[in-house]
Formats: C-alpha cells, sequence, structure tokens
C-alpha cells in the first residue's frame, strides 16, 4: 500500500524564541545602552564617600575596618568555607552532566568568538595576574616559615624538611587550584547563559530571572544585586591593584633605587591608571586581547628562566609530588574551618582568599563569560577550572620552588619575607643570574596586569551600570576606572596590606548570599534547557504518540494504521488517547 511521507520536522535547539544577538567584533558599530541611573548614582555617591573618609580619617578607617573584619570571621568564616565548595561540586557536577552539551549561543553552529590562546590569555590574566606574580613566591615561603597548623607535622621526625617543603606547595595549590576557579566557572556560567543563550542582558541580576521575574519585588532585588556586585568589583579589583601597586613600588626601590615611600605607591597606581585609560577606550579585542597575550608570552619567559636557572630536577619532582598530595587531601583541606586550632591562621590565608575570589566573581564571571560566546557549557568550565588551575601549580612549582629549594640549601630569604610579602620575589630573582633583567621584566609584567585588570573590571562595571551593556559608554568605564585606583590608593594609606584584605573580606559577605542564590537559578534553569533532555522537550510539544514514533523511526499509514492492542478497529494515526477509526467506540 503506498504510503505518504510527512516532512521531518527540524529539532527544536533552544529554550523559547531566542531573540538574535549581534556579532560584537566591532564594538564600536553597537548601540551601547543608557546608564542604570539607581545602581550607578547609588554605588557612585558609597564608593566615594568611602574615598573621602579613608582619605581625610585614616587612622579611624583602619580601626573600623578591622573590627568589622573581627566581626566577620568570628560569626561567618564557616560560611565562606561552605560556599567555597558548593561552588567546585556544582562546576563539576555540570560538566559532567547532560548539560555540558548546552552551547552558550543562540544557534548551535555558532562558532567561539575568540580563539583558544586568547581566550586563554585574557580569562588567566583577569582572574589571578598580580595575585600570581605577588605571591609566586611569598606564599610557598610564607608557609614554609610558618607551617599552616591543619598540616600537623612532626618536627622531629627525619623527614620534616620534605613534608615542609611539600606541605607549603599543597596548601599554596589549594588556595589558587580548583576553589577558586570553580567560583569564575560558576559565575561566568550563569552570566554566559543568560546573555547568549537566553539573550537577556549582561548584568548580574539578569541571571537571577528564574528567581526574580514576574515577582513584585523583582526589580528592586534585581538592582541590589547589581549594587552588591558592583562593590564586590570595586573592592575586590582594588586590592589586587594595591598588591601591583605594592610590588612595582619595591622594584623601583630595589632595581632602580627610589626612595619607597607611600607617595610612591600612589604615584605608581595614578601613572598605571592613566595607562590603563589609554587602552580602554580600544576596547576588549584590541588593548585587553593583546596586553593579555603579550603578558602571557613575558609569563612564559620568566618562568622558563627561572625553570632552567633555578633547580631544574627539584622542580621536576616536586610539581607532580605536591600536585598529587593537593589531590589526595582536597576534602581534609576544604572542611578545615579553624574551629580546632589555627583560625587566625585561617583568617589570613584562606579566608581571605575565598573572600577575595569571591568578590572578584562578578568581574572575573562578567569578564570570561563576555568572552566566551560560542563554547559548549562543558568547554567552557573545563576551561575556566583546569587550564587556569594547572598552570597556576606549575607557577608556584616553579617559582616557590626553587624558593623553598634554595631556603633549605643555604639561602636565606627570612629577612626578605620579614619586611613584607611583596619583597620576596625579587629576593629570589637577586639569587639567579640577570638580576636586573628578570626584575624589570616582573615589573613590566605586574604593569600590564594592572591595566588589564583594571581595564577588565571598568568593562564589567561599566556593564553593570548601564543595564548589562556588552559595549559599556567609554567615558563611564574610564569614571569606573579612576575610581578603582582611587579605592586602591585610600586603602593603602589607611592599612597597607592588611587593609587592602580586611575590605576585601567584608564587602564580599553579603555577596556570599546572592553567589549562592546564583547557583539555584542557574539549575533551575538549565533542567528546563530542552537540550538537555531533546526527547521531553518533543513530548511536550508534540504529544506523548508522535515522540515515541520519531524515536523508534515508526512511519504511520494515512489510512489504517496499527492494530489496536485494547479493542476492535484501527488507531488513527496522529490522534492520542487510542482513537479508533472502525468497531465499537
Amino acid at each position: 500500500m503506498a504510503t505518504t511521507e510527512t516532512p521531518a520536522e527540524p529539532e527544536p535547539e533552544h529554550v523559547g524564541s531566542v531573540p538574535e544577538i549581534p556579532p560584537i567584533e566591532d564594538e564600536e558599530r553597537q548601540a551601547t545602552l543608557p546608564v542604570d541611573r539607581p545602581v550607578f548614582w547609588i554605588s557612585a555617591v558609597v564608593i566615594v564617600a568611602v574615598i573621602v573618609v579613608g582619605a581625610v580619617f585614616p587612622d579611624e578607617f583602619e580601626r573600623g575596618s578591622t573590627a568589622a573584619l573581627d566581626w566577620v570571621i568570628a560569626n561567618f568564616g564557616w560560611l565562606f568555607i561552605i560556599a567555597g565548595n558548593i561552588f567546585l561540586v556544582l562546576a563539576v557536577y555540570i560538566a559532567a552532566s547532560r548539560y555540558g552539551n548546552i552551547k552558550l549561543a543562540a544557534s548551535a553552529d555558532e562558532e567561539p568568538e575568540f580563539s583558544t590562546l586568547p581566550w586563554i590569555s585574557m580569562m588567566f590574566a583577569a582572574g589571578m595576574g598580580i595575585g600570581l606574580m605577588f605571591y609566586g613566591v611569598a606564599e610557598p615561603l610564607s608557609h614554609y616559615f610558618d607551617a599552616p597548623p591543619p598540616l600537623q607535622l612532626n618536627p622531629a621526625s627525619p623527614y620534616y624538611a620534605d613534608q615542609l617543603q611539600e606541605g607549603a606547595l599543597v596548601y599554596t595549590y589549594f588556595h589558587w587550584g580548583l576553589h577558586p576557579w570553580a567560583i569564575y566557572a560558576v559565575a561566568g556560567l550563569a552570566l554566559g547563559y543568560s546573555t547568549f543563550r537566553k539573550g537577556r542582558g549582561n548584568n548580574m541580576s539578569d541571571a537571577f530571572e528564574p528567581l526574580t521575574a514576574g515577582k513584585r519585588w523583582g526589580p528592586a532585588t534585581g538592582r541590589t544585586i547589581d549594587l552588591l556586585a558592583v562593590f564586590a568589583t570595586v573592592f575586590g579589583t582594588a586590592a589586587s591593584l594595591g598588591l601591583g601597586a605594592l610590588q612595582v613600588a619595591v622594584g623601583l626601590n630595589i632595581v632602580v633605587g627610589v626612595s619607597d615611600s607611600k607617595l610612591l605607591e600612589v604615584i605608581v597606581i595614578a601613572a598605571l591608571t592613566a595607562a590603563f585609560v589609554a587602552s580602554a577606550f580600544s576596547g576588549v579585542h584590541r588593548g585587553v586581547k593583546w596586553l593579555s597575550t603579550t603578558n602571557v608570552v613575558l609569563a612564559l619567559i620568566l618562568v622558563v628562566f627561572v625553570f632552567f636557572a633555578g633547580p631544574t630536577l627539584f622542580i621536576l619532582d616536586a610539581w607532580p609530588n605536591a600536585v598529587g598530595g593537593y589531590l589526595s587531601q582536597l576534602t581534609n583541606l576544604s572542611s578545615v574551618t579553624g574551629a580546632f586550632g589555627g583560625a587566625d591562621w585561617m583568617a589570613a590565608w584562606t579566608i581571605f582568599y575565598w573572600a577575595w575570589w569571591l568578590s572578584w566573581a562578578p568581574f572575573v564571571g562578567t569578564f570570561i563569560a563576555r568572552i566566551s560566546r560560542g563554547r559548549t557549557i562543558r568547554q567552557f568550565i573545563v576551561g575556566v577550572l583546569l587550564i587556569p588551575s594547572a598552570a597556576s601549580t606549575l607557577w608556584f612549582a616553579i617559582l616557590g620552588g626553587t624558593a623553598l629549594w634554595k631556603q633549605s640549601n643555604g639561602t636565606d630569604y627570612g629577612d626578605s619575607l620579614a619586611k613584607g610579602e611583596e619583597y620576596a620575589l625579587f629576593a629570589l630573582l637577586d639569587s639567579l643570574p640577570l638580576y636586573g633583567l628578570l626584575s624589570g621584566l616582573s615589573m613590566i609584567l605586574v604593569a600590564i596586569y594592572f591595566v588589564t585588570g583594571a581595564d577588565s573590571a571598568s568593562l564589567v562595571l561599566g556593564s553593570l551600570s548601564s543595564r548589562g551593556s556588552l559595549a559599556p559608554k567609554k567615558p563611564l568605564v574610564v569614571f569606573w576606572g579612576v575610581t578603582i585606583g582611587a579605592v586602591a590608593a585610600v586603602l593603602l594609606l589607611s592599612g597597607g596590606l592588611e587593609g587592602l584584605k580586611n575590605a576585601t573580606i567584608i564587602v564580599a559577605l553579603p555577596f556570599v548570599v546572592v553567589m549562592l542564590a546564583l547557583c539555584v537559578a542557574l539549575m533551575k534553569e538549565l533542567t528546563a534547557d530542552p537540550a538537555a533532555n531533546p526527547l521531553r522537550h518533543h513530548m511536550r510539544q508534540k504529544g506523548f504518540r508522535e515522540a515515541i514514533r520519531k524515536l523508534v523511526g515508526e512511519e504511520f499509514q494515512t489510512r489504517g494504521g496499527p492494530k489496536n492492542p485494547w479493542g476492535r478497529g484501527r488507531m488513527r494515526p496522529g490522534v492520542g488517547g487510542g482513537r479508533r477509526t472502525g468497531g465499537e467506540e
């Protein structure tokens, strides 16, 4: 019998009707969105007030921030630890699940906007550039001189020195490995999904639409989320820029002989902020992209030189050994809160880092989402979670491992570290050949990281304060860059390195709650995405019968379909409920 074939209907690719997102290669041609006046003016007035108070009353500002920090640590230190673990578990689960095939794009055939090397370079530079330069030598040495209490090493053991070296690297890997990049991955994924798959704005609050849409309190809650994101970004970024200014000022003092002072630090911040302003006018596709790629090349030159000029065999042994120790102890390290000792150490290191990463989440998350259009969720999470983590462990193995080996073999870095953590890198380079050249290269690296960090953060702040615009107005971007520099200068003047840490932890506290709610909103959207369960979507759209027919590839005839197993007559194709064409009803 002849049959009539029904043309195959295309599979639905995405949720609902996703508006087409225009290409963003030529940012200057895009229409920018207007400034969100409530978010901009409230955040600007509050931050400028903090700058003025900190500049006019630095001592009172320092005492107040210290008291606030003590309260946060005493009451909510546990929250930072638990939240960090939630983000890591969630990121791994999403990458391994069926959600991994979903693309951060409006169409399934869209290609990534940036190729792999620029993508990794910008992600790495925005995420940790200055921090790696500042702590690359300082943190392993600090843990060597002051062993983390949770390590529980036995000083009477004949292997105590070796265990101390391994423990120093293991705890450094813990602070700079999977946890921080899991925080960035979750934030970036939620924002990238909301922007490029759902066609919403690039604001932090837009990712919360599954929780706020249709609610009377939605708009007010959204603006509150954006305000908290602005505050966290400004103070978290200012802390990083303050670290960079400290290190550049010390480098100028050691290498060039310029007298180190608070004034020099402020001058460094002002000069680098001016350099950022020039970069800001060139946009992501030129300024940030090329500066980030340049920094990766310069960083490779530095670590390759240290690798061969330092204890090469020790580094080759130490890296896999410490990585294995880190992975094997990851559960234990992740559950330490300081409740049974070492609370002060935890506050100075782990809790500070977790607060720092959380305060950076809106900035780094928004930025890596901005540069990850066209990638699948699995590509995104694997790239964000594993590549920078592996590179960070190698960085610390080379720089920190070299310092640990030299410290154990006669070179004493204790005096340099006692002056301040910003001196540690230059102390190591002083014990290697070509000290002048390497020190100059290091200062250039920190300076470029400063510029790219401020550039990226200012783009994100401009987006947060202009309704999620992918190309915020240049004057707005410049305003936020200058503001970040001013906050960094005030924190350095009022409390130095400790002032930077205090502000970071205090501002990050309310944002922990925002980030945990973001996890709920993200999972709510992913579970409803048809690409995660195409059969369920087809069943809902076409009915159970046609979904089963499509699954087994059975073609129904126009007349006289398959026999009805429930009675006489035959079923009519395309009609649900077993409707018969003949026999008894």
